[in-house]
């Protein structure tokens, strides 16, 4: 009898789920849609999708007298080839929880990092909250903090890459109209590939990243962004992009990438090629993201952390050790407390051995490591990694 009523629960689980992909593929953007469905009912929360406006913000309110405090002391930036502009080191991400997917807990969490001295913004198209976002920059400049001062990053993804110029040129303005600012610091090619190949017009992803790689090159020309780069490539594919005649006048800035002590050897190549090469590191779930918990309560790094008197926290040790290695960190995390604790790291410091201890933590193959090589033989994840 248990073993029928289980049948039947995974059959019911598999056709909601299939349910849900058929009716995602109707939407503009089937994948985004899918994230901001299964984030918030894997948290437990109806979606903003689903529901709309009557979902319910997790988010505390910003108090309406709150003025921005300081920028944190020792606040360390890293250095974009081709234009020399600063990105702050320490950002906030925006996807991939459950708050980050209804629009005014978003709203919320923004103006709560801008107003308590954060200044860098990670989003994407994919994560459909470009508008809140534009709300808090906007709210947070009347408040008193500077645009000039806000890093924000942005990420086409992979469809429009075989549209042609024209089509990313419609996508950048209507960016900047959302996001209600005049450029956009960073634009980041999002995936050399799809992660679902289904509906896709490129043929040949080598052809259609170049062909998005120019068009951003000539939008970087006029203005409307000051640095583009790269998410989630590996060294093959950034150096066809470097090898492009546009690429003299707009170098890759930055790759952003999937990147924590626990990551394979071949993710920290990645990273040591950018870093040979004027690429800038920001290190995207930097806490193994859904994994977040497991990397916290690491043994390992609870010791370093129960020892460290400034270090409280083992998400502090974590990123802390990124910001050492000279990688950005890109945290996401709506609750306001937790924005303070990541932004109070610059005063600390880890012992050369202690960044000795975390950095051989890598090759840990229980932890998901995204693969986005075009070698189809590559394996996902792992020690064996190449």
């Amino acid at each position: 009898m248990i073993t029928k009523i289980l049948c039947y629960a995974v059959l019911a689980a598999v056709a909601l789920l299939g349910a849900l992909i058929g009716w995602c593929s109707t939407t503009p953007y089937p994948e985004g849609t899918f994230f901001a469905t299964i984030f918030p009912l894997m948290g437990g929360f109806l979606p903003q999708t689903i529901v709309g406006d009557r979902v319910t913000p997790t988010t505390p309110p910003v108090p309406a007298d709150m003025k921005p405090l300081p920028r944190p002391a020792k606040e360390l930036f890293l250095k974009l080839s081709g234009t020399g502009d600063k990105m702050p080191a320490n950002g906030i991400g925006t996807c991939c929880r459950p708050n980050a997917y209804d629009d005014e807990s978003v709203r919320r969490a923004v103006l709560w990092y801008l107003l308590q001295g954060g200044r860098h913004i990670d989003t994407a198209m994919l994560y459909l909250n470009h508008k809140p976002i534009g709300r808090a920059i906007q709210e947070a400049v009347v408040r008193g903090v500077p645009r000039s001062e806000i890093f924000v990053v942005t990420n086409i993804y992979d469809r429009p890459y075989s549209k042609g110029k024209e089509v990313i040129d419609a996508l950048l303005v209507e960016f900047t109209r959302e996001l209600r600012v005049d450029y956009l610091d960073l634009v980041l090619l999002h995936v050399p590939k799809p992660f679902v190949p289904i509906g896709q017009a490129c043929t040949d992803w080598a052809v259609c990243r170049a062909d998005a790689w120019k068009a951003l090159a000539a939008a970087k020309k006029r203005g409307i962004v000051r640095n583009i780069g790269v998410s989630n490539f590996d060294i093959p594919q950034m150096e066809a992009l470097a090898a492009l005649p546009e690429s003299k006048d707009a170098p890759i800035a930055a790759n952003q990438m999937m990147l924590s002590p626990f990551a394979p050897s071949s993710a920290f190549e990645i990273a040591n090629w950018c870093q040979k090469n004027g690429v800038a590191v920001v290190a995207h779930s930097p806490l193994n993201g859904i994994q977040h918990s497991k990397s916290t309560t690491h043994e390992t790094i609870s010791a370093i952390s129960a020892k460290h008197g400034s270090l409280r926290t083992q998400t502090q040790v974590l990123l802390k050790w990124a910001l050492q290695k000279g990688f950005c960190v890109i945290p996401g995390t709506g609750n306001p407390e937790h924005m303070r604790s990541n932004l109070g790291i610059y005063d600390a410091e880890l012992s050369a051995n202690d960044v000795a201890t975390i950095d051989g933590l890598r090759d840990d193959s229980s932890f998901f490591y995204m693969q986005m090589s075009d070698d189809t033989k590559a394996p996902a994840a792992g020690k064996d990694e190449a």
